[in-house]
């Protein structure tokens, strides 16, 4: 008897082993990396529903050259030390492209460890411009970088809001003292404007009282803050609650429904920098849809960023006709996808060409696009 029940488990090893690698290469392996628990997820979640309904209708259709399309999510809390294990593990399952990571901090770490695998990355919100160049040739993002988004702001900011003393404020952090230097650079190379203050403060305190009263010491028309929601909410609030009323403008790390959330009746004016109103596409028109048909809800911020990331890195396998890195990359610099964004490829530095930033302003609880 035990020389049967021997036999078996041989032969079910020798089984498994024979179908165990065939198996895995049945289905190809995308990678979605970014925060999906904490105070950053509201940008992180609605990538990975992006990502999972394009991915739903590529394999309804049979996947990707006849494969099914695995989609494996792993969340890095936009914290670099994290964002570093997130892109090992992926590397290590075996994906064969990764769309993320979503805060430019998070993405700077994990480049490296791309770039040595070889594994093309297409962010829909990671902005700090240093990230195409330190990510050549494996980065691509379906958003605008922040040289862009900070030239916006700054003409806005002066010829706009007719603003001359600007206070300038950041969170220290790779995105958001990034874009607040941009904008920096650009007023004061106008000529037309002075900035009176640029400092940073201390992401998740509770308490930025302290940068509102040298806000108020220094006199601005305006406000900047480079950063994200959390603390823009909390400082917005601060400034109002000690009468300091002058207009607040930041960055797309603010335009999302959670800021209007959480400053509540605060928020009514603020002004934001984001991607452009893409709502009369019609291909805008058919994610929405599908958002909210399967998940019940309006999607969040880079949502449709996202989707498009999708599209581009499946349109590039399928017309590459391979899970090679140069065949898949050559065909998203040179080949046009459509997209909830519009007809989109990257450029030579992994731009995507025809997106870009508009200003919105919170109205009655909602952002309304202004220019």
């Amino acid at each position: 008897m035990k020389r049967v029940l021997s036999f078996f488990s041989v032969a079910l090893f020798a089984l498994m082993a024979i179908f165990a690698p065939a198996h895995a290469e049945d289905v190809i392996k995308i990678g979605v990396a970014g925060p999906h628990t904490g105070d950053l997820a509201p940008f992180g979640v609605p990538t990975v529903h992006a990502v999972k309904i394009v991915a739903e209708k590529y394999n309804a259709k049979g996947g990707l050259l006849g494969k099914k399309i695995e989609v494996i999510v792993l969340d890095d809390q936009c914290k670099p030390e994290i964002a570093t294990n997130v892109a090992t593990n992926l590397v290590t399952q075996g994906v064969v492209g990764v769309i993320g990571h979503i805060c430019s901090g998070a993405t700077k770490a994990a480049l490296p460890i791309y770039k040595q695998a070889r594994i093309p990355v297409i962010s829909p919100s990671a902005t700090n411009p240093s990230l195409t160049k330190l990510g050549a040739p494996v980065f691509f993002r379906t958003i605008a970088p922040d040289n862009a988004q900070a030239k916006l702001d700054a003409d806005f900011i002066i010829n706009k809001l007719h603003a001359k003393r600007v206070a300038i404020i950041h969170d220290k952090e790779d995105y958001g003292k990034g874009l607040a230097t941009y904008v920096k650079d650009y007023i004061e190379k106008s000529g037309k404007a002075k900035v009176v203050l640029f400092a940073g403060v201390t992401r998740g305190a509770m308490d930025y009282s302290a940068i509102v009263q040298r806000i108020k010491r220094v006199h601005p028309d305006v406000v900047m803050f480079g950063g994200y929601h959390p603390e823009a909410s909390k400082i917005v609030m601060a400034m109002r609650r000690m009468r300091v009323k002058v207009p607040f403008i930041s960055g797309d790390g603010i335009k999302n429904d959670k800021f209007i959330q959480v400053a509540g009746k605060y928020a009514e004016g603020v002004y934001a920098s984001g991607p452009k109103d893409i709502s009369g596409n019609p291909l805008y028109k058919v994610a929405l849809e599908e958002h909210k048909k399967k998940y019940g809800t309006e999607p969040g911020a880079f949502y449709f960023n996202g989707y498009a990331a999708a599209q581009a890195l499946f349109n590039a396998i399928q017309k590459a006709g391979s899970t090679d890195f140069d065949k898949i990359v050559k065909v998203l610099h040179t080949q046009y996808v459509e997209t909830p964004l519009g007809k989109i490829k990257f450029d030579k530095n992994g731009e995507a060409e025809g997106v870009g930033f508009a200003i919105y302003q919170v109205r009655n609880g909602k952002f309304v696009q202004v220019q």
